[in-house]
């Protein structure tokens, strides 16, 4: 707590006592001046000039009974909330006549930028630290696992072993990005960029389509539409992975179609009615609201302002589309970059 700020005393009430003294004594100064030029005693010029005199001196005295409080509001108004350092507030500013309500939100203002700054320190701190402890033994993973995939000789169960290694070092290096997304704040210059919504999702599908390789699902991207966003596209490759590994979690046999419309984009599984050479259907899953992939798909909606819906549609469709409010045409990118 600022060392100035703790040695005053401040008195509750303090303010009001003061302002009550100065309309008692305007008022009884008033009264007097016009006491007197009822009996002729003052001229009526003298007494108008009394009441203006006083009316002024009372102004003067409010304003600077204000002033505690306006030396706060433009501390806040210049603390644009992301100074390490609550000192450089100057809450010292503060008179030592303010009253102690004034003094508790100084130094409420004060404790809050205390946390703020720890925040916002912690914030760099992890993002700096995930970025390079995380992704540098998931790196070493990945082309580990690429080598080892290489390997002549190798049995089906050890290939297997290396397909469920690659994929969850895929799933471990998209939660990484994920929680760094959600943890840096908004209004970067990577949440900005224009990028085609249709390459996004061929890109992704392609991951999937190697992660998903010895299961009996297909994946299908259909593309009425064609469209860029403005934004993040990181974040937008993560929010449609999530959703994509949802829908391959939910199904067991069959395909998963991403389809591109006007605006939006939708995520559904279609489930195969009987597996192959048995009279049993391969069990559906529900709609899966709360599992951990659409949590993190949700944050990222709300984060960047893209709805995310979800619903059960006709038989055995589970169905999440996100909605876009300002979509914009496929040629935007290619104009920004040559025009760059």
């Amino acid at each position: 707590m600022d060392s100035r700020v703790n040695a005053i005393t401040f008195r509750v009430g303090a303010f009001r006592r003061r302002i009550a003294w100065v309309f008692a004594l305007q008022f009884l100064i008033v009264a007097i001046v016009c006491v007197l030029g009822i009996y002729n005693v003052a001229h009526t010029a003298v007494v108008i000039a009394v009441i203006v005199l006083t009316t002024a001196l009372a102004w003067l005295a409010m304003r600077r009974e204000w002033r505690p409080v306006r030396a706060l509001a433009r501390v806040v108004s210049r603390w644009d909330g992301q100074l390490l350092d609550p000192e450089s507030l100057h809450l010292e500013q503060l008179s030592a006549h303010a009253d102690a309500d004034v003094a508790s939100l100084a130094r409420g203002l004060h404790g809050f930028a205390t946390r703020l700054a720890s925040y916002n320190q912690r914030e760099r701190n992890f993002t700096r630290d995930a970025s390079h402890e995380l992704r540098s033994p998931l790196t070493v993973i990945k082309m580990s696992v690429d080598m080892l995939a290489e390997e002549e000789g190798l049995s089906e169960f050890g290939l297997r072993s290396v397909r469920r290694i690659k994929r969850a070092t895929r799933e471990m290096e998209v939660l990484v990005d994920a929680l760094l997304i959600l943890a840096r704040e908004t209004g970067s210059a990577a949440d900005e960029q224009c990028f085609v919504v249709n390459d996004a999702l061929h890109r992704e599908l392609d991951f999937a389509r190697e992660l998903l390789v010895g299961r009996p699902i297909e994946l299908l991207l259909e593309e009425p539409a064609r469209f860029a966003l403005q934004g993040s596209p990181q974040a937008f490759s993560v929010l449609c992975w999530q959703l994509i590994r949802n829908a391959c979690q939910q199904t067991e046999q069959g395909s998963v179609v991403v389809s591109v419309l006007p605006g939006s984009i939708s995520v559904r599984n279609r489930i195969t009615s009987q597996a192959p050479g048995s009279g049993y259907p391969v069990r559906a899953r529900g709609a899966d609201r709360h599992g951990f992939e659409l949590a993190i798909a949700q944050r990222i909606s709300e984060r960047f302002a893209w709805p995310l819906e979800l619903q059960a549609g006709q038989g055995q469709e589970n169905i999440a589309r996100i909605r876009f409010p300002h979509p914009l045409p496929a040629d935007v990118p290619e104009r920004s970059f040559s025009e760059s």
